[in-house]
């Protein structure tokens, strides 16, 4: 467990004790120290994440979908593994939805009355018109109001482009590149915020909530948890069965190591050199599978990152006291789904992604307070899930490789390929 880890946790806990225990002995002054303290604290926390969304979103997808090469040079393989991250999403994204709908994790006008009355939702909108409406008519506009799906698309068809072009674009892929890392630096600061963040922002939403938000904060965790769970070790060991012909148990077994390192360090990208050993080496995936689909993987398979959105996104929205409409769940899947494309997975990026689903279905970003006190713990189950899913995907896709012929039994390309 990283220093960061631990500082956000100790911000978490001291934050809930204080929230929960201030106001039932001097009222007053927990009233003063949330004004003048905790509410700008927290406030300006979330202003740095939303700072961060338009442009990393924007960055990260055009350098993602450019680097996966064009249609012609993905070939067979690309297309399977893009083809499958975007159906797991989509199925996580499903799944974390309906258990969300199903165990109801929030109380309505949790935060109180007055500010569930103060929220004006949108008006729900057809589900054509939410497809029709993806294409921006001025990107610049949709950037200006944060209208996500038009920025994702836009963004796609800027990476495509490059993508085509080739050569002849290397000095503007460079700049978004660099734009990108940029980006990711700026997020790394202001994650070296978030004990400060998760201290304010816990301590203040429990101080004004009191007792009965601990309760929907286990609930929605242990909704979270339990979909995460359900999704690992029932729908990854279901479709490594079926399509990958690997005793299930074999695969964990042989992939832990990679699991449990995921677990502490909370990053995709940190955890990749163990990921890709161990599925050499404990999996029996080529050097040159492992080598395309796992770094891949980390960058556009979020599928435990997708479930905390779905189910965040519906927990907040029970808060709130609002129905979501079928084009809101819908655009809930959308969403998520095309951003996990290019987002790199360094910690805290989950946050920037839940910022981003909100404003895409008209729900309050101050809202993310409720739950990002316990988002770190969450932080590290999910990782562990979406390196599992890169590891599912390349051994199907050694698998079925070898089995066309395409790459021999020692993992080197023949002929056929």
């Amino acid at each position: 467990m990283n220093k960061l880890t631990i500082k956000i946790l100790i911000g978490l806990f001291l934050g809930a004790a204080l929230g929960l225990t201030m106001p039932a002995v001097y009222q007053e002054g927990f009233d003063w120290l949330n004004q003048y303290v905790l509410d700008p604290a927290g406030s300006i926390f979330l202003r740095l994440i939303m700072m961060v969304v338009v442009p990393l979103v924007f960055l990260s997808l055009v350098v993602g979908v450019s680097d996966l090469g064009s249609p012609k040079q993905l070939g067979r393989m690309g297309m399977k593994t893009i083809a499958f991250f975007l159906a797991t999403s989509a199925i996580s994204l499903t799944l974390g939805i309906a258990a969300a709908l199903v165990i109801q994790p929030g109380t309505p006008n949790l935060l109180g009355e007055g500010v569930a009355e103060e929220y004006q939702p949108p008006e729900a909108v057809p589900v054509m018109d939410t497809l029709v409406n993806i294409i921006p008519e001025n990107p610049i506009q949709a950037m200006a109001n944060m209208e996500m799906l038009q920025i994702i698309a836009f963004a796609i068809f800027v990476g495509l482009a490059m993508a085509v072009l080739g050569d002849k674009v290397t000095t503007v892929k460079s700049f978004f590149t660099q734009a990108n890392d940029i980006m990711m630096k700026i997020v790394t600061f202001v994650m070296g915020f978030a004990p400060i963040g998760a201290f304010a922002l816990i301590a203040s939403a429990l101080g004004e909530a009191g007792w009965g938000a601990v309760g929907d904060l286990l609930a929605y965790m242990l909704t979270v948890v339990g979909v995460l769970f359900f999704h690992m070790f029932v729908v990854y060991s279901l479709i490594v069965w079926f399509l990958g012909r690997m005793n299930p148990l074999t695969f964990f077994k042989g992939f832990a190591p990679a699991i449990t390192m995921a677990f502490s360090l909370s990053s995709s990208n940190a955890v990749l050199p163990l990921s890709m050993k161990s599925a050499q080496e404990n999996l029996g995936v080529s050097k040159q599978v492992s080598g395309f689909v796992q770094p891949l993987g980390a960058t556009i398979n979020m599928d435990g990152t997708g479930i905390m959105q779905a189910v965040a996104t519906v927990f907040i929205a029970q808060v709130y006291g609002q129905d979501l409409s079928l084009s809101a769940m819908l655009v809930i899947v959308l969403t998520a789904t095309l951003a996990s494309i290019g987002t790199a997975g360094v910690p805290g990026v989950g946050m920037i992604m839940l910022a981003m689903v909100l404003a895409s279905v008209g729900l309050p970003a101050e809202a993310i307070g409720l739950i990002i006190g316990v988002d770190r713990i969450l932080d590290m189950m999910r990782t562990s899930v979406n390196i599992t899913g890169d590891a599912v995907l390349a051994v199907i896709v050694d698998r079925s490789e070898k089995k066309r012929g395409a790459i021999d039994e020692n993992g080197n390309a023949t002929e056929a390929s």
